[in-house]
This record gives structure tokens, C-alpha cells and sequence, in this order.
């Protein structure tokens, strides 16, 4: 049986895209995206709870997320689930579970941080391999 890793998120940036460099020259970009979601308490009144899910976006689609996003700019993106450890500065490991981002449409348009008015992009898919994209999640990543 062939089996299925697919995410589908709409919702809005809740920070600027972070831009970093691997060792290895790739780019890759991390941010996070907000969604709600609405429902009735057993008195009847509403409530809403936010969920903050990690994005990273590789190579061109990093570069395109790191120049056209940012804070507040609703999106629609499909991505697969991966998860991670790492080694913190004093030894302690930390697993995270992260949306490796595939494809992504800019909802609103907004204006940018040097206050020009942006263009929504249609579309915007990531063109890599598979192998590619598993080298790359074990890379270590350095500040751009």
C-alpha cells in the first residue's frame, strides 16, 4: 500500500521569513503560519483557538518565500510533514516536526516592508528532487 504525507494550510504569516545559507551555498527559509479555527463552547458561546505551524521552503521557492512574505500576508500552501532532531549549544536534543512547503499562493495583497503595494504570485512551486530534499534536511544551517 502506498502511503500519503500532505498538508494543506491557509492561513497568515505570524513572523517574517527567517533567510539562512547551509554550509552547503542552499538557501532555505523558515516562518511561521497561523490558522484559527472557530467552535462553540457548551454555554454557546464562541471561541476561537489559533495553531502555529513551522514552515521551511528550500532553494528557489525559500528565495521567492524570503523576498515576497512577510508578517500579516495570508497564503494557501501545500507541503509534506517532516520531522527533525538537532543538538542544542549545551548538548540537549530537541525534535521538532516541521511543513517542508512544495507549492505556495500569496492570498492578500499587502504592502511590503519598504511600503511598496505587492502583486500576489500564482502559484509558486518548489522544483526539487526527493533526494535532494533529504540531503537537505540533514544539513546544518548557518545564518545568511
Amino acid at each position: 500500500m502506498k502511503s500519503l504525507n500532505k498538508v494543506m494550510l491557509i492561513g497568515h504569516l505570524a513572523a517574517d521569513p527567517e533567510l539562512k545559507q547551509t554550509k552547503n551555498g542552499h538557501t532555505v527559509v523558515n516562518f511561521p503560519v497561523a490558522t484559527n479555527r472557530v467552535f462553540r463552547n457548551g454555554d454557546g458561546s464562541k471561541r476561537e483557538i489559533v495553531d502555529f505551524h513551522r514552515v521551511v521552503a528550500w532553494n528557489k521557492l525559500g528565495e521567492i518565500c524570503g523576498s515576497y512574505l512577510f508578517k500579516g500576508v495570508a497564503i494557501y500552501m501545500e507541503g509534506r510533514l517532516a520531522n527533525r532532531s538537532f543538538e542544542d549549544s549545551e548538548g540537549k536534543k530537541h525534535y521538532r516536526t516541521e511543513i517542508v512547503a512544495d507549492e505556495l499562493n500569496i492570498l492578500t495583497s499587502k504592502k511590503n516592508k519598504s511600503g511598496n503595494t505587492e502583486i500576489g504570485i500564482e502559484n509558486v512551486s518548489a522544483d526539487i528532487d526527493a533526494e535532494v530534499k533529504i540531503a537537505h534536511e540533514s544539513e546544518e544551517l548557518v545564518t545568511a
